[in-house]
């Protein structure tokens, strides 16, 4: 398991660091979760990730939709804000198992909600309100994971 804290100070901060996620790491095949209290920044990292994976359109949290697809050539990634779900079964209604097979990736919101229907996350990023700021913990909980933050370091 590898560990990397950042400070983060804007908005513009916390979209440039989830543009560093991606690197020169292969994107497809992960599972990441994104924690933190309302307004923290978590789809603001979700834009960052997606503006390096060269979308333009508008990001928005799915918030009511619980998902949305962003296709890249051999892959998707999905972004998941479980924010509004009320029971973890409601996942097995829009199809979890689908979105988990494959070479695609998973960004999901809120994973806490999700009970044991998802699999442990490749990289878990923890975003705490500090001062004026945020306090980001990225942690890798396996090679893949480990392979994003030895990115941010280099």
């Amino acid at each position: 398991m590898k560990t990397v804290t950042r400070s983060i100070n804007t908005e513009a901060e916390m979209e440039a660091l989830g543009m560093a996620l991606v690197g020169r790491i292969n994107m497809e095949h992960l599972m990441i979760y994104l924690r933190g209290p309302l307004g923290a920044g978590k789809t603001t990292m979700v834009r960052g990730i997606l503006r390096a994976l060269g979308y333009r359109g508008a990001v928005k949290s799915p918030t009511f939709t619980l998902v949305e697809p962003y296709t890249f050539g051999s892959f998707t990634l999905y972004h998941f804000d479980l924010y509004r779900l009320k029971d973890p079964e409601e996942l097995e209604f829009i199809g979890i198992r689908d979105y988990l097979r494959g070479d695609d990736t998973c960004v999901v919101e809120w994973p806490e909600l999700g009970g044991n229907l998802l699999p442990a996350p490749d990289l878990d990023v923890m975003i705490e309100p500090v001062n004026r700021g945020r306090s980001v913990v990225l942690t890798g909980h396996n090679q893949y994971g480990a392979a994003i933050l030895a990115g941010l370091e280099s």
